[in-house]
């Protein structure tokens, strides 16, 4: 049986399936631009994660219960990451007032150089893993250090003239004051001008490739199969426009996510260093996973900032949750 990293018709038809569903989500569903609704974002969440377990169904088929089970596996931890992300989006979109209408335009734009960018990022881990077997154990170094700093780092109000990325988009780009309706750029006598509309695509495309040094380590963590690697971040980037829809008015409920990912990445990072003395079965890492991503969504539930909760509560307003800081303080 040949190999999923080395069957070329896998990654042809997949690949012809990913632009499929991309020319049908702008050429048909949001041809027209609108404001995405929490209703239209909760029916495409359900079309996304059902075509996720559709396609493990079909490795379950081919290839068996190991293989479908790292799928899911690689699926969950790239999702939970999706949701930190989403928590960067919303003081994005908040801090420069990107108008509702517009935010669907971004994120679709977006996440086509997400795309990209994880493909390139994917193929790199897979040639160093390959060449030097040495570099799991960075990476797994990699994610212990970032799981420690995002359970102990304080969150950080977001600051959008002292970001790098936008002082230097502004040195760089002649830029608008004030937005031209879905434009990224626009022509004012003679000159082409780039909207803010763009610098928050640039910002929003920062943003996942600092998501990606996390998130591609961390599927590697699970599986060094690159087509396991690669659909399990493909499916969680489809879904993260409308998961972001979906849970944009409610995501900084969930403030003790961030120390549910950061067990998530911590573990998965002691799983690679600690590979030549022991083995956890792809099972038990899905449980483990599931089970502190469950745990931690449910303890914001449970003890919500504003009522007493456990010591590391802190009072509502004070931070989304994100390890990348907070945003402006709600009244």
């Amino acid at each position: 049986m040949i190999g999923i990293a080395t069957n070329m018709w896998f990654w042809v038809i997949f690949i012809a399936f990913v632009l499929a569903m991309l020319a049908l989500d702008l050429g048909v569903f949001h041809r027209k631009i609108h404001v995405v609704r929490p209703k239209e974002a909760s029916i495409w969440v359900s079309v996304w994660v059902g075509l996720a377990f559709l396609f493990a169904g079909g490795l379950y088929l081919v290839y068996g219960h190991h293989v479908a089970l790292t799928f899911l596996t690689g699926y969950v931890i790239e999702e939970s990451l999706s949701i930190d992300n989403i928590f960067v989006m919303v003081l994005i979109f908040e801090y420069f007032k990107v108008p509702a209408i517009c935010q669907h335009r971004v994120l679709f734009y977006g996440i086509l150089g997400a795309l990209v960018m994880r493909g390139l990022f994917i193929g790199l881990g897979t040639v160093l893993l390959a060449r030097f077997h040495w570099v799991i154990y960075v990476f797994g170094a990699m994610l212990i250090v970032t799981g420690i700093r995002m359970a102990l780092k304080q969150d950080e109000e977001f600051e959008g003239d002292r970001n790098p990325v936008v002082r230097a988009a502004r040195k760089i780009l002649p830029l608008t004051p004030e937005f031209h309706g879905k434009h990224f750029f626009i022509v004012q006598n003679g000159r082409k001008l780039a909207t803010p509309l763009f610098l928050v695509l640039v910002l929003v495309e920062v943003t996942d490739l600092v998501f990606a040094i996390d998130s591609i380590p961390a599927i590697f963590g699970v599986t060094r199969d690159p087509f396991i690697v690669f659909t399990s971040n493909i499916f969680a980037i489809l879904g993260l426009r409308s998961l972001y829809f979906l849970l944009a008015a409610v995501v900084d409920r969930f403030y003790l996510l961030k120390y549910g990912i950061a067990i998530i990445l911590t573990f998965v990072g002691v799983k690679m260093i600690g590979e030549p003395w022991f083995h956890i079965e792809i099972l038990a890492s899905l449980a483990v996973i599931v089970g502190v991503l469950g745990a931690s969504i449910a303890a914001s539930l449970i003890w919500p900032r504003r009522q007493s909760g456990p010591p590391f509560a802190r009072p509502a307003g004070d931070e989304t949750g994100s390890m990348f800081g907070s945003g402006p303080r709600r009244e």
